[in-house]
């Protein structure tokens, strides 16, 4: 499958300089960055939602850990 993606003669020349540097195709560059920032937005989601719960109930645990034999 292709997408068509629009921009500037400006990010096109830096989107083909980091992918030169990064020695990558543009296409896998516009890829990656894509999945990254859809993976830091469900990141950022899953976390607001963990301090959320922890601010309505702040008591935390702490498990002490034996250390491993020897």
């Amino acid at each position: 499958m292709s997408i068509s993606l629009r921009v500037n003669e400006h990010e096109l020349s830096v989107i083909k300089s980091y992918a030169n540097l990064r020695s990558m195709t543009v296409s896998n560059v516009v890829r990656e960055a894509i999945l990254e920032k859809i993976e830091d937005e469900f990141d950022i989601k899953i976390y607001t939602k963990a301090m959320n719960k922890h601010w309505k109930d702040p008591i935390t645990y702490t498990h002490a850990v034996e250390p491993a034999a020897p």
